[in-house]
């Protein structure tokens, strides 16, 4: 942790170095870019809310399977008048920031051009399909893998209880489960930007994989929704893979192999 800390002090002194904007140009220009970021997701908010209800039938329909297939009643209930207009407040400001996340995440990268050397502002494309595409991967393998799943397991495990969902609870299992996995999944973009810096290398994360694999599954027991390690297993098999994955990026974007490729042969 020492060593990555002191490289990370080396890359933004050499960074610092970089011409470019001044503290307060720095301030306003970040103040301009959250500005930007808050209108995409106003403009994101209300494009998801428009079409909350679509919205929430494709949120409800693994807990609906889940319950249809035991024999019982698929409808969520509510305990407090206000869960519903919650409900779909909540999850149509997630539908709209991650609609807005192509936008927002330019507003990103034009925040940290100016720290980026010529060379490197060459990756605005593939930093923002990968960044939402990683994302939606993630998302998509919670919801139709891992979520169903684990709704059918925790819902037969109790067959003797006759359930009662509320809205707020499944909202929020739903959320946790889904974004969770969705941003696990950006481990690779991590890596990108850690590597660029200089701040980590190939050799030092294939180093430190032992300690990579425990962290994983400590994040996979936090984000399972069941008790069982096959679940946990399913969670983190893809986090491994994305961590191996995340070596050869750093392998192919750190200084020293930019700067080898530049000599002449």
């Amino acid at each position: 942790m020492i060593d990555i800390a002191e490289r990370a002090r080396t890359a933004m002194t050499e960074r610092a170095e970089l011409p470019g904007m001044s503290l307060l140009e720095h301030l306003e220009e970040l103040r301009k870019r959250i500005i930007h970021s808050g209108i995409y997701l106003v403009i994101g908010f209300f494009a998801a809310y428009s079409i909350r209800e679509k919205l929430a039938a494709f949120m409800e329909k693994p807990i609906v399977a889940a319950l249809k297939a035991h024999n019982l009643d698929p409808h969520l209930v509510y305990l407090n008048p206000v869960d519903p207009f919650n409900f779909f407040i909540k999850i149509s400001l997630v539908c709209g920031a991650i609609l807005a996340s192509p936008f927002i995440l330019f507003q990103v990268w034009l925040f940290i051009a100016p720290g980026l050397y010529r060379q490197e502002k060459r990756y605005i494309l593939p930093f923002m399909t990968a960044t939402v595409g990683l994302f939606l991967a993630g998302a998509f393998f919670g919801y139709h893998y891992v979520y169903p799943g684990a709704l059918t397991f925790l819902i037969g495990y109790g067959s003797q209880f006759r359930p009662m969902v509320t809205v707020g609870e499944y909202t929020e299992l739903f959320m946790t489960v889904i974004l969770g996995l969705g941003v696990t999944f950006e481990l690779p973009i991590l890596v990108f930007f850690l590597a660029l810096f200089g701040i980590v290398s190939a050799g030092w994360l294939w180093k430190n994989i032992r300690y990579a694999i425990l962290i994983i599954f400590i994040i996979s027991a936090i984000i399972t929704p069941t008790p069982d390690v096959l679940t946990m297993c399913v969670f983190a098999a893809p986090m491994l893979v994305l961590y191996v994955v995340s070596i050869g990026v750093a392998y192919m974007v750190h200084p020293t192999r930019r700067n080898r490729n530049k000599q002449p042969a």
